[in-house]
């Protein structure tokens, strides 16, 4: 094969590997629709609860919750954090539930001691869920620190967002979420 043809396949083969990688791309996120949207899975195989016992999204059916990934060295993650407790007050008496399900990325990041040294000293007051086995993170399909997901009052993630950014959009949809009508309970006919 001649020099010429090496570097065409050579250049052939990253176009073929950039064209497979833009197939990976993480999604854009946002609203989903009504349509599209699935029940949220329950919190899987938790190592430890922080900030509150042990929830379960059933029960939390009427409330929204705000799913938040992240881990305590994710720099990403401690930018993004001071938006997530800023809505946990601000909402939590509106029906907002906030858990941040802390899935390590290092090895030392699933020491439980070292979580709640982290959970201490940013002043984290909402639930936080210890995900060391990623069993939270696969049932979520989750790729990303951090990434938000919100649940409505029926129990569907109807919004996602990853990475940093889109604060103003997140709360506009919380805001939105909360002032819907709660479903009606089983027992008086309604789904």
């Amino acid at each position: 094969m001649s020099m010429k043809s090496k570097v065409l396949v050579a250049i052939a083969a990253v176009a073929a590997s950039v064209g497979v990688l833009s197939f990976a791309a993480p999604p854009a996120g946002g609203d989903i629709a009504a349509s599209a949207a699935q029940k949220a899975p329950e919190f899987a195989n938790i190592d430890h609860w922080f900030n509150a016992q042990p929830l379960k999204l059933d029960d939390l059916r009427g409330k929204v919750v705000l799913v938040d990934f992240w881990t305590y060295t994710c720099i990403n993650c401690l930018n993004h954090l001071p938006y997530v407790k800023e809505w946990n007050e601000k909402y939590k008496d509106q029906g907002l539930v906030v858990v941040g399900v802390h899935t390590p990325e290092f090895a030392y990041e699933k020491s439980a001691k070292n979580v709640q040294d982290a959970i201490n000293r940013l002043q984290i007051k909402h639930a936080v869920a210890q995900d060391n086995q990623y069993a939270t993170w696969r049932s979520f399909n989750n790729q990303y620190w951090p990434a938000v997901y919100l649940i409505d009052k029926r129990g569907k993630i109807v919004y996602s967002h990853f990475g940093e950014g889109s604060y103003g959009t997140t709360e506009k949809k919380i805001q939105a979420l909360l002032a819907e009508q709660a479903p009606a309970s089983p027992s008086t006919g309604g789904s």
